[in-house]
């Protein structure tokens, strides 16, 4: 990289003239009676000057600098010779210092800007013309001026930054460094949030279409995680800035930080949990589940997913798709677990749970709902496919092939298999009997192996429980194995090229049948 060293930076700038504006008002009157206590002249615009002068403060309007309204809406406001000139001077150059005096302009040392909510806006539902409308012009153009001269202005995006200011004006000024890294994360903010508007623009346009032939992420620094997968790895946390908030946003309420198995093992138990309807629980070890439970109320599905296999539930990951309330903390108070999330917590059950010093509580931060394309890296690239859902969950949507339409309560039991198997990994089998798994088989190479895992994990539970298979039987010899542990009926997705021997097999031993017709892999 070339470096100009034909000019010094000074390190420490004093501040003397800040110009203001921003759409989040959070810590602006503080952060406005800081400066003016030091002396410091703000300009600022709109909505952001009356703020501050609502607050008593003295401000002068954007309007008063440039001699020009807001106009068209205030889409023309701060696109002018007089703030970008104040901006972009370059006070080490004697001809810019000469040209400000001869145009009677002073420069500004201090940039406060963040930009239009466009992200939250598209995300909240907005109709086109509403987010168009959110597309910030004069921001990005203020940020960019000011980061660009960075030897000389300091600029802040994000009201978390102002605590950095309060010492900088109490010793003199800004640094160096401190200028360099506030320009950093401003080039940052506006490349994620032209990325935003570019990426939404393109679905707009392509909605139609299977794919784009761009792919763009959006995504910033979470945090920096002890080690990876295994302690020699390093690896940290990002979460995208334009999907709906998930496990990333999380607020992690008690305990130790979060590691890289934590997150993966928490992902698959959100996966899960929210794959039901009623208040359920999924209990995760190493990203596949060890038990599953719905119920009426959320202490009861948690003792069903814990009764599947209480010694993989030892240090396990717990998922819920409700508050979590008295009676389940109660439960899992008495059981070594590395992480608890749900999307709330009843306050005494959040007091019984941070007893338990080492155990991760995290709270969701809004609705969760899966994302709609998923990313797998590979060597070179990416992957990317719509996340998987459910055609269908409705067991008068399957084709019956063999047997007699059973009970509502079998029928209850195998939409809930099929609703739990989805998050094992495969190949998948998983027993369940009363809304519960008995048994679980995953990510074995063959399905006969899968077959003989889930029936051994639930020994005497197999029998008179139902099946559900991610994918077809290929063969009739794990079909076998569970009917010879006693299971009442099945459902799978049916499609291999042996069909017609599997079903032969169960009319045979006159046990129901389902095709769903979609299988649900997942590696």
């Amino acid at each position: 990289m070339a470096t100009d060293n034909s000019m010094n930076y000074r390190d420490r700038i004093q501040i003397r003239r800040a110009l203001i504006s921003v759409s989040d008002k959070t810590g602006l009157e503080e952060l406005a009676k800081q400066l003016v206590a030091a002396g410091v002249e703000i300009v600022s615009t709109g909505s952001t000057a009356k703020t501050i002068a609502a607050a008593g403060m003295p401000v002068t309007e954007v309007s008063e600098l440039t001699g020009f309204q807001e106009t068209l809406d205030g889409r023309v406001k701060t696109l002018h010779p007089n703030v970008h000139a104040g901006l972009l001077a370059d006070l080490r150059k004697p001809e810019h210092r000469q040209q400000l005096n001869e145009l009677q302009l002073k420069p500004f040392e201090l940039v406060v800007v963040n930009l239009y909510p466009f992200v939250q806006t598209v995300a909240d539902g907005a109709d086109f013309d509403d987010a168009v409308e959110q597309i910030d012009i004069g921001g990005p153009a203020m940020v960019r001026a000011s980061a660009k001269n960075f030897a000389n202005v300091a600029i802040v995006t994000h009201p978390d930054d102002y605590v950095q200011l309060a010492p900088a004006i109490a010793e003199g000024g800004t640094t160096l460094q401190e200028r360099k890294k506030l320009a950093l994360k401003a080039f940052s903010t506006t490349a994620n949030y032209d990325s935003a508007v570019s990426g939404w623009l393109a679905n707009e346009i392509q909605q139609n279409t299977s794919a784009e032939p761009k792919l763009e992420i959006e995504a910033s620094l979470q945090s920096v995680l002890r080690y990876g997968e295994n302690s020699h790895q390093s690896a940290s946390i990002y979460a995208r800035t334009d999907v709906s908030p998930g496990l990333s946003q999380a607020r992690l309420l008690h305990g130790k930080e979060m590691s890289f198995n934590n997150y993966v093992d928490a992902d698959s138990a959100l996966r899960v949990a929210y794959d039901f309807l009623n208040p359920a629980v999924a209990i995760i070890k190493h990203a596949n589940p060890c038990g599953v439970g719905e119920a009426d109320d959320v202490a009861k599905a948690y003792k069903k997913a814990f009764d599947c296999d209480p010694v993989s539930a030892f240090g396990g990951v717990v998922a819920v798709n409700r508050k979590l309330t008295v009676e389940m903390a109660n439960q899992i108070k008495d059981v070594f677990t590395e992480v608890v999330v749900a999307p709330s917590f009843d306050p005494e059950a959040l007091s019984i749970l941070t007893e338990k010093k080492n155990l991760r509580i995290l709270s969701l931060a809004g609705d969760f709902s899966y994302p709609e394309t998923e990313l797998k890296q590979i060597s070179g690239g990416f992957l990317v496919q719509q996340s998987d859902r459910f055609q269908s969950v409705n067991p008068g949507d399957w084709k019956l092939v063999s047997g007699k339409l059973p009970s509502n309560e079998v029928l209850a039991d195998l939409e809930f298999s099929w609703r739990a198997v989805r998050g094992v990994k495969s190949n998948a089998i998983l027993l369940a009997k009363d809304k519960a798994s008995v048994g679980i088989g995953m990510g074995q190479v063959n399905r006969v192996d899968s077959c003989n895992l889930a029936v051994t994990r639930a020994g005497d539970k197999a029998s008179g429980s139902v099946v559900a298979s991610d994918a077809f039987f290929p063969f009739a010899d794990g079909l076998q194995i569970l009917i010879d542990a006693g299971v009442t009926a099945i459902v799978q997705p049916g499609g291999s090229i042996r069909d017609e021997e599997v079903i032969e097999l169960a009319k045979s031993n006159s046990i129901p049948m389902f095709f769903t017709g979609e299988r649900h892999f997942y590696h």
